[in-house]
């Protein structure tokens, strides 16, 4: 049985991420959309080859191991969509947009799709319906008055297809500009400025074949449960070959824990799950720099107990000194950071943190994927110019099966 939290009213989730619990949430968004045969037909054409890219997340899976290609959020995504609810000029007229203003984004979905082009009319604070040809008269005459094409932003959100957001950006660009941000700037500016910085490009370093050949994932501050669903399939994977998945997140994803795949009829049938993450650690929220530095502290004295022991070190000399520069200033700060400064922003202990450390070592290829919790927060360049230095001290950048693992790219950011 299930005891409710009658503070909120919503009883806890005891299952795994994916299985039976996912299935039901699709049904529910399905139902609670549209004509049920529209949208199913839909799904069918979800990420086939002859059909149209998921306008949920970005993770891809070139294998095409069925026709069920898409995770509950992608269903939700293509629901909302494909709905058969329809926002029509009565509803605007019937409402102001002082109005509108006062309810959440959920309640205002839930109203469908526009059938109309609307025009704010200041005068009553409603939208009033324009014909076609009107608005793209008006949007004409209001693009063709500016002098300068970089002084218009052409933006499109993450519910953009990668279909409509490739034809966006070539309107763009023959307009005179390539001036359309979009999630992985609104997301992942720190980034695109952090990593240009450290490894001299701006994007991930990994492939998706390299998780076939990585001996340790760590995971910092992203939940693909919920936001690159798709990604589960791949840690089960790597999970499924007896390699190490470490968490590290202020809250406990259970995205991160545990999956039941979708795809396995025998996790399906048997009610199992795989787990993904053998050890889970929870940061404080705005400690992951501290973190990272005391890993990067432990590797430093682990290298140096090494060396005098007459053994291998743990940190890769050769290429840091063929490939990087700074190393120097790095170790000295480092060294010059105390473990009582560390340990209190991080809000971790000291053998948490030499366990993430002696893991570390130990593998000889490491991806370290992150997302938001990362990025979004007024340290965020600091934190991925730390995760690159981490894998730079061993090597990890550029070789089969390590590298770094920013994760963005959604439909919109593919497309552009």
């Amino acid at each position: 049985m299930k005891k409710e939290n009658s503070s909120i009213g919503i009883a806890p989730y005891g299952g795994s991420a994916g299985g039976w619990g996912a299935l039901k949430a699709v049904a529910d968004a399905i139902r609670g959309q549209m004509s049920v045969k529209q949208d199913v037909i839909a799904l069918f054409k979800v990420n086939q080859p002859e059909g149209f890219d998921c306008p949920g997340c970005a993770w891809p899976d070139p294998q095409h191991r069925s026709s069920f290609e898409f995770c509950e959020n992608g269903a939700k995504a293509v629901s909302w969509e494909a709905t058969s609810k329809r926002t029509t000029p009565e509803f605007f007229a019937a409402h102001t947009v002082s109005e509108l203003w006062q309810r959440n984004a959920l309640e205002l979905e839930g109203e469908g799709r526009l059938t109309h082009p609307m025009k704010y009319d200041a005068a009553s604070d409603t939208y009033q319906p324009i014909e076609w040809e009107t608005a793209l008269n008006e949007i004409g005459a209001l693009l063709r008055s500016y002098e300068d094409p970089d002084s218009v932003e052409f933006y499109t959100s993450g519910r953009a297809s990668n279909e409509a957001a490739f034809l966006w950006q070539l309107f763009a660009r023959e307009y005179g500009t390539n001036n359309f941000p979009d999630c992985s700037n609104m997301c992942h500016e720190p980034t695109s400025v952090g990593l240009p910085q450290s490894i001299g490009v701006g994007k991930g370093t990994v492939e998706l074949e390299d998780f076939d050949h990585c001996d340790l994932v760590l995971c910092i501050g992203h939940n693909p449960g919920t936001n690159h669903p798709r990604m589960l399939a791949t840690l089960r994977d790597v999970s499924k070959r007896g390699k190490t998945i470490v968490a590290i997140n202020p809250l406990r994803e259970r995205g991160l824990e545990r999956f039941t795949s979708p795809q396995s009829p025998i996790e399906m049938l048997s009610m199992g799950s795989t787990q993904l993450a053998s050890t889970y650690y929870k940061v404080r929220v705005g400690g992951d720099a501290a973190m990272l530095k005391g890993v990067m502290k432990c590797l430093l004295s682990m290298h140096e107990k090494a060396l005098a022991a007459g053994e291998p070190g743990v940190i890769d000399d050769s290429f840091i000194n063929e490939h990087t520069e700074g190393f120097t200033a790095l170790k000295a700060d480092l060294e010059a950071t105390e473990w009582p400064h560390i340990l209190k922003v991080s809000g971790m202990t000291l053998e948490e943190i030499q366990n993430i450390a002696h893991l570390y070592a130990a593998s000889e290829s490491t991806i370290i994927c992150y997302g938001m919790g990362i990025t979004q927060h007024q340290y965020g360049t600091q934190n991925v110019q730390q995760i690159a230095n981490l894998l730079l001290m061993r090597g990890n950048i550029g070789k089969r099966g390590a590298g770094i693992c920013p994760l963005r790219g959604h439909s919109n950011v593919q497309g552009d």
